[in-house]
């Protein structure tokens, strides 16, 4: 019961976030610019606010202490580790959306900038999960009931499919609710898959694999039920876009998710 009620608070948090920050992104003119090589349809969205992924990586913050604290007392803080990597995702992202809409400079970040930042915070969670006893360089095989281990194969390899993932969720975020939807459902999957397995190790009384299933599934949750408070303002015609504030929030949890589960 308290799993669902993390969606909910982090919705309902995101729906107030929304109407306090659309206005002072408007009053600090933090409007999307629209490129000249998209279709002429494209040119009404042209002064949307953008970097609206601020009102859901605070909600989930919220939510995730707030709901995980009994965890981190108990010395796990997977859901913590996890946010952060998100985090410095969303804030590469934020330098991005703020040197193109606040400070006008249309290209933003360079293309050389953006990859070196990926692939330092990739590699370096990679390394993290390589080295954690509960995570290691073992996959699981769905379907086969089998574990591959990667060896140190396992770093690059992680590393690329976390790149992939940050990179195909800043896609993604091209049309009006488009990410923010697929981010509340997937995000949802991944908070049941968390307890789905921590129903299935149950009987083996490990503290520690339990508490790190349930820290997982409470960070999924907030940000499921972020994204969906998003969606609010997000859904066509959109009021706010999340940028790539938000955009490479949700790809890099959606890429730490996978890697502890």
């Amino acid at each position: 019961m308290q799993i669902a009620v993390v969606a909910l608070c982090t919705f309902v948090l995101a729906l107030v976030f929304g109407r306090l920050l659309i206005p002072a992104l408007r009053a600090l003119k933090a409007g999307q610019s629209i490129r000249e090589i998209g279709p002429k349809w494209h040119n009404s969205k042209a002064g949307t606010p953008t970097m609206g992924g601020i009102m859901f990586i605070l909600a989930s913050l919220i939510c995730t202490v707030a709901f995980g604290w009994k965890d981190m007392l108990e010395g796990e803080y997977t859901h913590l580790l996890v946010f952060a990597f998100a985090l410095v995702y969303g804030l590469i992202g934020f330098a991005d959306d703020y040197i193109k809409a606040v400070k006008k400079r249309h290209e933003g970040l360079t293309p050389w900038q953006k990859i070196a930042g990926q692939v330092l915070v990739a590699v370096g969670f990679t390394l993290w999960c390589y080295f954690h006893p509960m995570i290691g360089s073992k996959i699981w095989v769905p379907f086969a009931n089998v574990e591959w281990d990667l060896g140190v194969w396992y770093i690059p390899l992680m590393s690329v499919v976390i790149i992939f993932m940050v990179n195909s969720a800043n896609l993604q975020d091209g049309l009006d609710g488009l990410l923010s939807s697929v981010a509340s459902i997937g995000s949802a999957a991944w908070g049941i898959m968390a307890l789905f397995f921590l129903t299935a190790v149950s009987a083996l009384n490990n503290a520690e694999m339990n508490n790190n299933y349930y820290a997982v599934a409470i960070f999924a949750l907030a940000v499921a039920g972020s994204c969906m408070g998003f969606l609010r303002f997000n859904h066509y015609p959109a009021k706010i876009f999340m940028g790539d504030t938000g955009s490479m929030f949700i790809g890099g949890a959606t890429g730490g998710m996978a890697l502890v589960l």
